[in-house]
Order: structure tokens, then sequence, then C-alpha cells
């Protein structure tokens, strides 16, 4: 018998893909310990929410976490996967 108490996590999508004014939280990285390092040294982390202010073409992407802003490429921003927060 299945166990049906699982619970149910929104569908995960790259942060390039996200518009600007949405406040999303990071659920994972791609590409692992590399990115992981640069995105901690700047204070960023797995599981931190964060707000899209801007977008441009191909990806670049512009966010927030508290007072802090962060401008990322389009490379980079299609390798965080980000959940949207309600």
């Amino acid at each position: 018998m299945e166990n049906t108490h699982h619970q149910h996590l929104p569908p995960a999508f790259p942060l390039a893909m996200a518009t600007e004014g949405e406040s999303v939280r990071i659920v994972s990285l791609r590409q692992g310990r590399k990115i992981q390092e640069k995105l901690l040294s700047m204070g960023i982390k797995v599981n931190d929410k964060i707000e899209v202010i801007h977008r441009q073409g191909k990806g670049a992407i512009l966010i927030a976490k508290g007072s802090n802003r962060y401008a990322f490429g389009g490379g980079m921003a299609l390798k965080i996967e980000v959940t949207r927060e309600n």
C-alpha cells in the first residue's frame, strides 16, 4: 500500500524563468559545488527566499535578498532551481 501522506511540493523551475515581482525560494543548484561556492560567497544559499526585481533578454536577472541586490547572467540563472512562494 502506498503512503499517501507525501508533502506535495510545488514544481521547481530555473530562476531565469521567474517573472519580475515574483517571490521564489531556492530549492536546488545544478552543477554542484562551483555554483554553490559562488552563491555562498554572496550570502545566498538553498532555501533562501528571494524576489525577482528585473529581467533582461537572454535570461539575465536582478534579484533581491533582504536589502541586498544581486545580478546573474542567463547561464547562472538557469542553474538555480526555484519554486514560487505563496
